[in-house]
């Protein structure tokens, strides 16, 4: 009897050591798969736009600082500031003084002798105050009926000019005014009517600012295909999209840009679908710079040519993340090298970078992959679940560098071919100011005219037609609200000049 007692005892002792031996196996994986979460989670939010694809607007208060070392261009032996020969930017006098007010001594003030003494004085330091004045200029056009013209006989009545169609009407400059704060200066509506109610003492009806807007795009809609027309027809060109708030949900603005022309358009759709409807990239067939994002690599009829600025970032967060990953900082010195290369061909003027370098970077790259791939071998299939283990983020940027090596490399292979998409950021920066000044936008009708006005103003910019003021301006509003821009219309008017007469633009 003692021996089946004894031996029922192990039997359960040895069922109770599988099962503890199973949950340990469990919880051994539970825990492998938490912290594996916990190390995504935090690897989540390092992140910035410093060391991710994320747009710096996303930073916040949390906006990391300036670290030299870790700089995407990488040291430079340049001093801070302007640079030797620089000829500075100051302020300077832009015409001759209008008032002239003499400042003497207090002893002087009530003296007999001071105009007499003023005479004979001389002018030991002349101080300039450049201000502004803000008047309200009210034209009346009266219609002048001539009775029994002594040439002709009869009564002649003049008739009034085009433009002017209603008994009290705004002139071109408030109207002008009203559009570039409204769009070049992202000020919301109800504040472009605070500003001009308060600055004019005009009573401007936020349907009136409104309906400005929705004017002067629609003058504009003509030029706007024009451009666009022009992008399609370019043998290179930057792409990259950001989102924005309309009616409380989140829309996307797709930008397609070079040095010359920008193009705006707005879509609910962030990938394939709102390319599409921007209408150049199915019908483009030259380079396109982008950021891989996957919907561009649906279209292939151009070229694709991928922003090594955003490649760089990426590697900066592996590098801060997984420091034990050393072929990280070779991939990006190797980047910076071929950069360096590429510059200096520019600079003189040559053709193409020559065969030695470009043999070597081709073979020092496969070798920094191959270099990857031992750090981090491909996971293997399991037991318990079908496939290969999932891939860490390491392998999908390994694997991406491999898959597009030819479009990561055009840069150095055709001079012509920027190295990052920084036009294309740049010229989609006002959307990220526009969103955070004013909010959002009410429809897409209107989100639509502010892209429509964008994209002439900032191609009129680009082609040199709104310069830097280089004289005195009626209206100048710089100093009291934040324009983020260098320069200011010469005259507000221009901005329905140039709007109305775009016969620069072919």
């Amino acid at each position: 009897m003692p021996i089946n007692i004894t031996e029922e005892f192990v039997r359960n002792l040895m069922e109770q050591n599988a099962a503890l031996i199973t949950q340990v196996a469990n919880l051994s994986a539970t825990v492998d798969s938490l912290q594996q979460t916990i190390k995504e989670l935090q690897e989540q939010l390092n992140k910035n736009s410093k060391n991710s694809s994320k747009p710096p607007s996303s930073d916040g208060l949390k906006k990391p600082p300036v670290n030299k070392d870790k700089s995407l261009r990488g040291k430079s032996e340049k001093k801070q500031g302007a640079q030797d020969g620089h000829n500075g930017v100051y302020l300077s006098v832009l015409a001759d003084p209008n008032e002239v007010k003499h400042h003497m001594h207090s002893d002087c003030t009530n003296c007999p002798y001071r105009d007499s003494c003023l005479e004979k004085a001389c002018v030991k330091e002349t101080r300039l105050e450049l201000d502004t004045d803000f008047t309200v200029n009210v034209i009346a056009h009266e219609l002048v009926l001539v009775k029994n013209c002594p040439m002709h006989g009869g009564d002649k009545q003049g008739t009034f000019p085009k433009d002017i169609k209603a008994t009290v009407q705004y002139g071109k400059n408030i109207q002008a005014l009203a559009v570039a704060l409204n769009t070049v200066g992202a000020v919301s509506v109800n504040r472009t009517h605070e500003i001009l109610s308060s600055v004019f003492n005009i009573p401007l009806a936020t349907g009136t600012i409104k309906n400005m807007v929705t004017r002067c795009a629609d003058i504009l809609s003509d030029t706007y295909e024009k451009i666009r027309k022009c992008m399609i027809a370019l043998g290179l060109i930057h792409c990259d999209e950001t989102g924005t708030r309309v009616d409380g949900k989140t829309w996307w603005v797709h930008n397609a840009s070079d040095a010359l022309f920008t193009f705006l358009s707005i879509n609910p759709k962030r990938g394939w679908l709102g390319m599409n409807d921007a209408g150049i990239l199915p019908e483009f067939h030259g380079i396109t710079v982008h950021d891989c994002w996957g919907s561009y690599w649906k279209y292939s009829d151009f070229i694709h040519a991928i922003c090594c600025a955003h490649l760089l970032r990426e590697l900066n967060g592996i590098e801060e993340n997984h420091p034990e990953q050393t072929w990280v900082k070779e991939f990006k010195n190797l980047l910076l090298e071929m950069k360096k290369v590429k510059d200096k061909a520019v600079a003189q003027e040559k053709e193409a970078v020559s065969y030695y370098y470009l043999h070597k970077f081709d073979k020092r790259y496969d070798e920094i992959i191959q270099q990857a791939y031992e750090e981090n071998p491909l996971p293997e299939s399991t037991d318990t679940k079908r496939g290969r283990k999932k891939k860490t983020k390491v392998l999908y940027l390994v694997g991406r560098l491999e898959n597009y090596k030819e479009s990561i490399c055009l840069f150095i292979k055709n001079l012509c071919v920027p190295f990052d998409n920084n036009q294309a950021e740049r010229d989609l920066r006002m959307i990220k100011v526009k969103t955070k000044v004013s909010g959002c936008f009410r429809s897409e009708e209107g989100a639509q005219e502010y892209l429509t006005i964008m994209s002439y103003i900032e191609t009129a910019h680009k082609h040199g037609k709104l310069m830097p003021i280089q004289q005195p301006v009626k209206l100048y509003l710089g100093t009291l609200i934040s324009f983020s821009t260098k320069w200011v219309l010469n005259s507000c008017e221009n901005l329905l000049i140039f709007v109305q007469t775009s016969t620069w633009l072919k």
